[in-house]
């Protein structure tokens, strides 16, 4: 658990990008032994309400969901995963970092839980629920796919390649921060990026700063048959749980010609779009996302 001057600051910076707080609380950490791997996980508490998973994108951490988590935890269980070879988690020896691999380490997680969860993926996480969904729908109550989808834009893909490959070790913090800051492209405030940065990057012995997931992940890995365009779109097609789509609105990866072929492809699904957010929507508008999330998980929740 984070120390009393990190959670303070948390609560602080969660409240002034505008998320209500009901019930102000700070995540607990555990681990689980799946597939091979050690999986860490944030939680939340309310173990006896209905869970919620959150899965992060790539080069992300279980953290980048902590303001979602404080705008929703008055409702149900919240964990969020570290996905394996990023954050806390482990780094398989093997480049096992297939979708499926991903999908296996989630179904562990869902066994150890008391009642069906909702998923929550963005980027690649919104990947890894897909496919779990796509086999699994009746062990789910719900699946929430954010800013992703089978056909990723050029213009996106690019950006984002070149943001994770043109540097991996930085002089100072500040250093990394800035350079974040222009990626962001200023959707987000200095203190924000800070913030979710502590979590992201690691010292090293020498004073310098990288990022905090296996960097093996950033070279050409084994062919996924599990992440082609074609397998995503037949996953869709199979999914039967109640269903939300999040778009950012200013996304460069998810268009909205694709966002609706997906809401399409899903019968019952919802769609919504977040204005004013880029690919990493819960981060870039947090309480706009909120909002679009809590609706549709209390309609789970109660039966509404």
């Amino acid at each position: 658990m984070p120390d009393s001057t990190s959670g303070t600051h948390l609560l602080d910076a969660a409240r002034s990008a505008g998320i209500q707080i009901i019930e102000p609380s700070l995540p607990d950490d555990w681990v689980l032994d799946a597939n091979g791997v050690r999986i860490h996980a944030l939680d939340w508490g309310n173990p006896d309400r209905p869970p919620i998973i959150f899965l992060h994108g790539f080069a992300q951490q279980a953290h980048s969901w902590d303001f979602v988590a404080l705008g929703i935890r008055d409702l149900c269980h919240v964990v969020s995963l570290d996905l394996r070879g990023h954050g806390d988690s482990g780094w398989p020896e093997a480049l096992d970092y297939r979708i499926s691999d991903y999908a296996r380490d989630l179904e562990a997680v869902v066994a150890t839980l008391k009642q069906k969860p909702i998923v929550c993926g963005l980027s690649l996480g919104g990947r890894v629920a897909t496919a779990f969904a796509s086999e699994s729908s009746d062990r789910l109550r719900g699946l929430v796919i954010v800013d992703v989808g089978p056909e990723i834009a050029r213009a996106g893909r690019d950006r984002i390649r070149e943001f994770v490959e043109s540097r991996q070790q930085f002089e100072s913090f500040d250093e990394l921060v800035a350079y974040t800051m222009q990626y962001t492209r200023r959707r987000r405030t200095i203190e924000q990026v800070r913030g979710s940065l502590r979590n992201a990057a690691r010292e090293l012995p020498d004073g310098t700063w990288t990022w905090k997931y296996d960097p093996r992940l950033r070279g050409k890995r084994p062919d996924d048959p599990s992440n082609t365009e074609s397998m995503m779109w037949t996953a869709l097609g199979k999914i039967s749980c109640p269903t939300l789509l999040v778009r950012g609105g200013e996304s460069d990866i998810l268009s909205d010609e694709v966002a609706r072929k997906m809401h399409a492809a899903m019968p019952g699904s919802q769609l919504a779009i977040v204005d004013g957010a880029g690919h990493l929507v819960p981060g870039d508008r947090p309480a706009a996302f909120v909002s679009v999330l809590r609706p549709f998980v209390q309609r789970l929740i109660t039966g509404g």
